[in-house]
């Protein structure tokens, strides 16, 4: 038996309801793995979900779970953390559902610096509610509600984590597992709120609208239009070496890897702990 096989429920109905060629089941792969790597009781992690084609991954597996509403999975999440903080709590959502309507909890779940681990399956558009624009729809890409292409600038989600003050931020694709599982395992890892952006294709909407092709081809657009941070950084440096500019260097892609690791900064239920005990003694010496 497989490490994933392990992990699922043995009375839930399969298949899922995932769409063929989609890249969530990839992403729910590398989590299982991460948590099995970590060396985590399975009774002591808690995965918690809003609503959306994401938020249905935490149905399939053998943890404690938690299906709440749109755009309060965080919310939900931080209640757990604080009456629990022994527990791994990490919360699965979606491009819409984390930074659209669930946006605020997003922000100050980062401002907090809360033990939690929200990882952002984003495919680009609102897949299981018709196929709406979302946050993280490039300009000029087509969906149900953007015909004629989507006006605007898209949200770069780790660039929001990084600026709210989320202690780890990371990305990585459904095209590299590998890269992926060790940006979980990371990220779970650290303590401290942790951000990791799963990229995903959406063929059935997103890549039928905006006439991406297929699954195949909108992996190989994932490959061809990523970069690490390493690489990046490399680059950067041979250019500055040899006097050339470096504004060409992404041309159109997008970084993958590490963009954020601070082990220094307070979390929050130790600092509310320690707030707690300072109370207590002031009230007993008075």
């Amino acid at each position: 038996m497989s490490i994933i096989h392990s992990y699922l429920r043995p009375n839930k109905k399969f298949p899922h309801v995932w769409c063929a060629g989609c890249g969530h089941g990839t992403i729910l792969g590398s989590i299982i793995r991460a948590i099995h790597a970590l060396g985590l009781n399975r009774n002591e992690v808690i995965l918690v979900s809003g609503i959306g084609c994401s938020s249905r991954a935490p149905v399939y597996v053998d943890f404690n779970t938690l299906h709440t509403t749109h755009g309060r999975a965080l919310a939900f999440a931080t209640g757990l953390k604080m009456a629990k903080p022994q527990l791994t709590v990490i919360v699965i959502t979606g491009d819409g559902d984390a930074v659209a309507i669930g946006g605020n909890h997003f922000i100050h779940s980062c401002r907090r610096n809360i033990d939690i681990t929200a990882v952002v399956f984003n495919n680009s558009i609102y897949g299981m509610t018709g196929g709406q624009v979302s946050p993280t729809t490039p300009e000029g890409r087509r969906a149900s509600t953007a015909p004629y292409g989507k006006l605007g600038e898209a949200f770069d989600v780790c660039d929001l984590a990084v600026g709210a003050g989320a202690s780890f931020v990371a990305r990585g694709t459904a095209m590299n597992p590998r890269q992926l599982d060790k940006l979980l395992v990371r990220g779970i890892g650290h303590k401290g709120f942790s951000v990791i952006e799963a990229i995903s294709q959406c063929p059935t909407i997103y890549g039928r609208l905006n006439k991406q092709g297929g699954p195949l081809e909108m992996l190989q657009w994932q490959k061809e239009h990523s970069m690490t941070i390493e690489s990046y950084r490399a680059k950067q440096a041979k250019a500055k070496a040899e006097g050339e500019a470096d504004s060409a260097i992404l041309d159109g892609k997008f970084l993958t890897g590490v963009f954020k690791e601070d082990a220094n900064l307070k979390e929050y239920c130790e600092a509310y702990e320690a707030q707690v005990r300072q109370a207590k003694a002031k009230q007993e010496a008075a």
